[in-house]
């Protein structure tokens, strides 16, 4: 069977980070090209990872199976929906789009193109919280906090709970099983409409989930609190593992031989989509997985943009 050809939308910081390391080590698939509107900055990158310059995204579609796409929020709905039309399964960063609507719109497409259409979800592929989901048949409770240092700013409100909350909320809610609808929260914006601080809690039938995030909390850490049944479970920056049962903690040192792409579900995201589309199965983040947490988010904006 001819190997996978795979292409890359956008060459900005994250897929420099986290991404081409991941899809330029090929084994079952080849990186084709890519394709970003700045040219010349792509050009230098495309030197770096050995990988053709395609002239436009018609050009870039028309050489691969399969896409990642990782250009700027806005345009995700004009691309992802183009590559769709052309036949390509597409593998794009959260969220699937700026609008709610658009989002649907693509499930649809897909759907409608029998195409696989995946959205970047890294942490439901970190190799902790996979093995935390396994261990929370008895739990009582789940609290899953990211912060920031100072990023206040520049970007309003919605912005910010599409660009980053977003995870927190997928996560939890993909932890406990997804079936926990929205209860209670806040939200803290400054005077000129930025966030600053989101707290929320959900209802799952048998325990409480709460996500918090603060822009100006003086720190970067994340990390997920468990509750259960006999332990108590605590991850740090999906990296560090303590556990607790009695009077015994054991704590986990990092595995030396294990990437940090590897620790943040970079490697195992971009994996599962690739073997999705090779044995034409379903994604973990397809359809309305993906929708899930985006529609809590603009339930949340439209509540307090109304208020």
């Amino acid at each position: 069977m001819a190997k996978l050809r795979v292409g890359v939308v956008g060459l900005g910081g994250i897929a420099q980070k986290a991404w081409l390391p991941v899809l330029s080590a090929a084994t079952d698939w080849t990186l084709q090209a890519a394709w970003s509107p700045g040219k010349e900055k792509a050009l230098k990158v495309c030197e770096t990872y050995r990988m053709p310059y395609a002239d436009s995204l018609a050009s870039l579609a028309a050489q691969c199976d399969a896409v990642f796409v990782h250009s700027a929020t806005a345009s995700h709905y004009s691309v992802v929906s183009e590559l769709l039309n052309a036949g390509v399964h597409v593998c794009v960063d959260k969220p699937l789009a700026e609008k709610l609507s658009d989002a649907e719109r693509l499930v649809e497409l897909a759907a409608r193109k029998k195409l696989t259409l995946m959205v970047g979800f890294n942490r439901r592929f970190a190799p902790l919280y996979r093995e935390l989901k396994s261990n929370l048949a008895n739990a009582a409770s789940l609290r899953m906090d990211k912060h920031r240092t100072d990023s206040v700013g520049p970007h309003d409100l919605h912005f910010t709970l599409l660009d980053d909350y977003l995870h927190v909320v997928d996560t939890a809610l993909w932890l406990v099983g997804g079936n926990a609808p929205l209860s209670s929260g806040t939200l803290q914006t400054t005077d000129d409409g930025e966030m600053l601080y989101a707290e929320h809690h959900f209802s799952h039938p048998t325990l409480s989930v709460t996500t918090s995030m603060h822009r100006r909390a003086g720190s970067q850490r994340e990390w997920v609190q468990a509750v259960t049944d006999g332990a108590l479970y605590d991850i740090t920056d999906m990296r560090e593992w303590r556990e607790e049962r009695g009077a015994g903690v054991l704590t986990r040192p990092v595995p030396g031989w294990q990437t940090t792409l590897e620790q943040r579900g970079f490697v195992g995201c971009a994996r599962h989509f690739i073997e999705c589309v090779q044995n034409q199965t379903v994604p973990e983040t397809a359809g309305d997985q993906a929708l899930m947490a985006q529609r809590i988010v603009e339930a949340l904006w439209r509540e307090a943009v109304d208020e």
